[in-house]
């Protein structure tokens, strides 16, 4: 791989004389390199696209105004517990909101081309920490892994809601 190479290229004497240490410098070109190959690439185009998209339309600013509703319903229904009266009503009308966003062609087309984006970027973090070590312990990528609400992690819900 010809940016390792130039990494390992990049090394320098300390000032001790006691061996090298990569040229930060060089690091950091590289890595900002990387970064522009993966912004020119077409999976971000497709989800630039799609996030204009989503930000534009009419209908989702109208469920996302219902959704912010929802969820304040059943957030303050859960402050006590699912044995309020109204928990599950408001956890129904919660996944009913994220059922109809998920039906929306530009939303359903940008959470894909958000987790193809995703996906890459994960890959190509991978492969940086493979070739320094397989032992290196690198994030994983599965979504029950962590995160909360906004990133559709611990909860499960994968729209910015609770449920």
């Amino acid at each position: 791989m010809a940016v390792a190479e130039q990494w390992t290229a990049a090394s320098t004497p300390q000032a001790d004389g006691d061996g090298s240490s990569i040229d930060m410098a060089s690091l950091l070109l590289s890595a900002y390199e990387i970064g522009d190959w993966i912004n020119d690439s077409a999976e971000v185009a497709d989800y630039l696209y799609w996030k204009s998209e989503v930000s534009q339309n009419e209908e989702v600013k109208i469920l996302q105004k219902q959704f912010a509703k929802a969820k304040e319903l059943f957030e303050e229904c859960q402050r006590f517990g699912r044995f309020h009266p109204s928990y599950n009503e408001a956890k129904d009308k919660v996944k009913l909101i994220e059922r109809q966003m998920a039906s929306v062609e530009c939303i359903s087309r940008f959470k894909a081309s958000e987790q193809v984006v995703d996906e890459m970027l994960y890959e190509v973090s991978r492969i940086i920490a493979e070739s320094v070590s397989e032992n290196i312990k690198v994030p994983s990528n599965e979504k029950g892994a962590g995160g909360g609400c906004s990133s559709g992690g611990s909860c499960g819900c994968s729209s910015g809601g609770c449920g």
